[in-house]
């Protein structure tokens, strides 16, 4: 993303669907593009706003759990060589 920020050689950025560019905030983000003088073209836009607002707040929501199940799978998996490290020097 910081890449597309910062080129200067092109003026549209083509996306297939909105999340393939951002899981959520995509407006936020089509401003930000704007005012560099850049043009968002969305091929496969979806007509509904509800629709979209749905997909946006399914989108934090896995996003969320993807990094919360993340970090407890690392707490797990450093607990695991702590414990393995402890018996290791017992013996």
């Amino acid at each position: 993303m910081n890449k597309l920020f910062i080129d200067k050689n092109y003026n549209t950025l083509i996306v297939e669907h909105k999340d393939r560019l951002t899981r959520f905030g995509f407006n936020y983000i089509n401003i930000l593009f704007n005012e560099l003088g850049k043009h968002i073209e969305v091929v496969n836009e979806t007509d509904n706003d509800r629709n979209d607002l749905m997909q946006d707040m399914i989108s934090m929501v896995t996003s969320m759990c993807a990094r919360y199940y993340g970090l407890r799978k690392g707490k797990r998996k450093k607990d695991k060589i702590v414990e393995v490290i402890k018996n290791e020097s017992n013996q």
